[in-house]
């Protein structure tokens, strides 16, 4: 039997593909899913939404709490409002970019959708994620959080932010001073090489979070160069205990 699994296995990995249990050893959205009920978590600030990706993965992992997405992109909202469409739990905000100011901005498109940013891209990320170059941009509302998101946090408990939006972490985080406090915890991308331009790098917003009360909990792997297999970003969990 150990040597058919690891036959199996051997083939998998050939065709590029694993098999692991379904544990927080060992899946990303397990070992969140864990932390998330740890700390009693009853909402999540899903703030850079894309299409869905996310919020669906957290919803088949097991996380029965609200979720509110965010997300500035037409065509990714579109895709994101039907993806929510009969899930009472899952609501969708207007479309919405999230930063530091409340007017409207300029966003660019990448070919990839999930790079695109308010910061222009940087090469690295470019010849490092191929067809992610930008290819148009679209003006769109800017919203801070502290104008918006004090609404849906009203019947929350311990309420939970992810923040994916491309290099543009840091004014997601300026826009959120006064609301940030209310958040159990928190999910970031960290970017360990400059990506985007005039972008804050993992070190600066970890020792932001842990001056606002949040700790550290988990690293889970991202975005890796296929070159060489760098690590360019990866996913930073906080929570405060």
């Amino acid at each position: 039997m150990k040597f058919l699994k690891t036959a199996i296995r051997k083939i998998l990995h050939d065709f590029g593909f694993d098999i692991r249990r379904y544990t927080p050893e060992s899946s990303s959205f397990a070992q969140l899913l864990k932390g998330l009920e740890h700390f009693g978590v009853d909402m999540v600030l899903d703030v850079g939404a894309n299409a869905g990706q996310f919020a669906s993965e957290l919803r088949l992992s097991g996380f029965h709490g609200d979720i509110v997405s965010f997300e500035p992109l037409s065509t990714a909202h579109r895709v994101l409002l039907r993806a929510s469409d009969g899930d009472s739990r899952w609501k969708v905000h207007e479309r919405s970019a999230i930063g530091d100011f409340d007017g409207d901005i300029e966003i660019h498109l990448a070919g990839n959708s999930v790079s695109s940013s308010v910061l222009p891209m940087l090469d690295l990320h470019a010849s490092a994620a191929v067809g992610s170059a930008y290819i148009s941009s679209e003006k769109v509302a800017i919203s801070k959080l502290d104008t918006i998101a004090a609404a849906y946090l009203e019947k929350a408990s311990n309420p939970f932010l992810k923040i994916d939006t491309q290099g543009f972490e840091w004014q997601v985080l300026d826009g959120a001073v006064a609301i940030l406090p209310k958040f159990r915890g928190v999910l970031c991308e960290l970017s360990l090489a400059p990506l985007y331009e005039n972008q804050r790098l993992w070190m600066d917003i970890i020792h932001r979070l842990e001056s606002v009360g949040f700790t550290l909990w988990a690293l889970q792997g991202g975005f890796v160069d296929p070159r060489d297999g760098r690590s360019l970003q990866m996913d930073g969990i906080f929570f405060r205990e």
